[in-house]
């Protein structure tokens, strides 16, 4: 079985998108499907390329037992072949992404995360980078409900 090949997106790839890929990989291991998985996680810029995520970020989801320790990088042309689903933040994302997109019919693929929650109000997972702690909370309550939500629809 060919595995499910995710790219989860936001602005630096150092907030929601790094914590979204973490909390979905710790999820599919939970489930012992991890091996049906390809998972990763990238940005609409480039400013924080090699980065580890932001430290905030890593200290919230340590305290709820996951490590995020993948490197920012930049969205490429070549993730619209590699990627089977490419799950973006916020519609600005969405807007930012097109430019990627080799071709139009690209964008079939792209989906915002949040259309994975649910019994939330929230249609984008907000950005906490200028925030305080709560603004870490909540997306992490977000990548936990939606992850929740696209391990069950790709299960289905």
């Amino acid at each position: 079985m060919k595995p499910h090949r995710l790219l989860f997106v936001c602005l630096g790839n150092i907030c929601r998108s790094p914590a979204a890929e973490g909390v979905m990989r710790h999820l599919v291991a939970e489930a012992g499907v991890a091996e049906q998985y390809v998972i990763d996680s990238a940005g609409t810029g480039d400013w924080h390329t090699g980065q580890l995520p932001d430290n905030r970020m890593r200290q919230h989801g340590a305290k709820r037992g996951y490590a995020f320790d993948s490197r920012a990088r930049q969205v490429r042309p070549d993730d619209f072949t590699n990627f089977d689903l490419i799950l973006v933040m916020d519609r600005q994302n969405l807007r930012d992404i097109r430019e990627f997109a080799p071709r139009a019919t690209d964008m079939v693929k792209v989906r915002l995360f949040c259309d994975y929650v649910s019994d939330r109000p929230e249609t984008e997972v907000p950005d906490p980078y200028y925030g305080g702690s709560d603004g870490f909370e909540i997306v992490l309550d977000l990548a936990e409900n939606g992850a929740r939500g696209l391990l069950k629809a790709l299960s289905a």
